[in-house]
């Protein structure tokens, strides 16, 4: 199981706590110094069934200070992975990525308990 997160991002550090209290075993990487490539944020993306917007870190600065919100409709899905592999605090975190390629993307204990039978 690869667990993408920011050391720094709170929800973060309360996933990776839950994930530890439950006994999950998982390797850690962090998504700013080890970005996920384009190939991958697509192949998640489309495992998650979640709409692509839901991978942008939406509260995030940098998010804000490129105008996100207004160019994100009008750019093609090609577009937004290349952007989302470009910078990995551009990517809404963390990630859990499962052995069965299932993926979550950002913490909600409910769903993360549910999706790993807890």
């Amino acid at each position: 199981m690869l667990f993408y997160c920011y050391n720094k991002c709170s929800t973060c550090r309360k996933a990776q706590k839950w994930l530890d209290e439950q006994g999950i075993s998982y390797e850690k990487r962090d998504i700013k110094e080890d970005n996920p490539t384009l190939h991958q944020l697509e192949a998640w993306h489309k495992a998650s069934g979640l709409p692509l917007k839901k991978f942008f870190n939406t509260s995030g600065q940098l998010y804000r200070s490129l105008g996100l919100s207004k160019k994100l409709p009008e750019m093609t899905e090609a577009e937004q992975y290349a952007l989302l592999a470009s910078d990995g605090l551009l990517v809404k975190r963390p990630i859990l990525v499962q052995e069965d390629g299932s993926v979550l993307v950002g913490f909600q204990e409910e769903a993360w308990a549910a999706a790993l039978g807890r």
